[in-house]
C-alpha cells in the first residue's frame, strides 16, 4: 500500500485536531497552527480541510475568531474512513473495487488476492481511530502485526529515492 501524500498530510492535520479536541472540543484550531506544526503547505491543507469538512468531519469557522475542529470525538474516527474521503476505496484495482475485476486462465483466482488484501486493510485501519495513535494504545490486530519479528524491516526490491 501506498499512502499518498494528500493522506499522510490529512491524516496528520486530524491528528493534531484530535489532540485539540481532548483538550478543549470547542476549541477552534487556525489553519495556518496546523500547516506551520506538521509542515503541510497551507493551500494544500486547506484543500484537505474542506474535503473532510464537505464529508462530516471538520468544522469550520470563518473570521478573526475562526479555525477548524473536529465534528465528534476522535474515538469515533477511524483511519479508515479518512483514507476514504482522501484517496478513495482502500483497494482498487486499475480504479475499481476488486469484487468488479474479472481474470481468464491462470490469472483467474487473482481477484481472491485483491479481495483479501482489501480486507487485511480493513482489519488494520477500521480498527484504528485517531483516539488510538494519540494515545499509542492498539488493539491487538495491529498490535500482534507491529510486534512480529520483521515488522520494521524492510524487504529488498524497492528503494525509494
Amino acid at each position: 500500500m501506498q499512502v499518498s501524500a494528500k493522506v499522510d498530510y490529512g491524516m496528520r492535520a486530524m491528528l493534531f485536531l484530535a489532540e485539540s479536541y481532548q483538550a478543549d472540543p470547542a476549541g477552534l484550531v487556525k489553519g495556518d497552527s496546523i500547516s506551520k506544526s506538521q509542515s503541510i503547505p497551507v493551500k494544500f491543507l486547506e484543500a484537505i480541510l474542506t474535503e473532510l469538512r464537505h464529508a462530516g468531519f471538520v468544522i469550520s469557522q470563518r473570521g478573526a475568531v475562526g479555525g477548524y475542529r473536529l465534528s465528534r470525538n476522535p474515538e469515533k474516527i477511524s483511519v479508515a474512513d479518512l483514507i476514504r474521503v482522501l484517496d478513495g476505496p482502500l483497494a482498487a484495482v486499475r480504479g475499481q473495487r476488486p469484487e468488479n475485476v474479472h481474470y481468464e486462465g491462470p490469472a483467474e483466482r487473482l481477484q481472491d488476492v485483491w479481495v483479501g488484501i482489501r480486507v487485511a486493510l480493513r482489519n488494520v485501519l477500521e480498527g484504528v481511530s485517531l483516539a488510538d495513535i494519540l494515545a499509542g494504545q492498539f488493539g491487538e490486530t495491529l498490535s500482534t502485526l507491529l510486534a512480529a519479528p520483521d515488522a520494521w524491516v524492510s524487504r529488498p526490491g524497492y528503494e525509494s529515492n
